[in-house]
């Protein structure tokens, strides 16, 4: 009888991830614009995250865009009926302005 540790402990028991739901941290900032925006429109929309799909699905495409998720289809995340917005950079908008 074993009284420091919960018996699961001695079978020799490794904790694994889940298939979903969870993915690495963005620790150095690779989509962190995209995020702000989403967070942004869904602080100023309350229950309606409606407005926020367009975005929502541009920071899941950087995400993959940067190997910190498994790439997949837009219809499993279910925003395949979404059209890809156009952003620019502002790098590409001093462009633009210079012209």
């Amino acid at each position: 009888m074993s009284f420091g540790r919960p018996p699961s402990m001695n079978m020799g028991f490794s904790p694994a991830p889940p298939d979903r739901g969870s993915f690495p941290l963005d620790h150095y900032g690779e989509c962190k614009d995209q995020m702000m925006q989403y967070m942004t429109c869904l602080r100023q929309n309350g229950s309606t995250s409606t407005p926020c799909r367009v975005l929502s699905k541009e920071y899941l495409n950087c995400r993959m865009n940067h190997g910190l998720m498994e790439r997949d289809e837009w219809k499993n995340l279910g925003l395949s009926n979404l059209q890809q917005a156009e952003t620019s950079t502002p790098a590409q908008e001093s462009d633009v302005k210079k012209s």
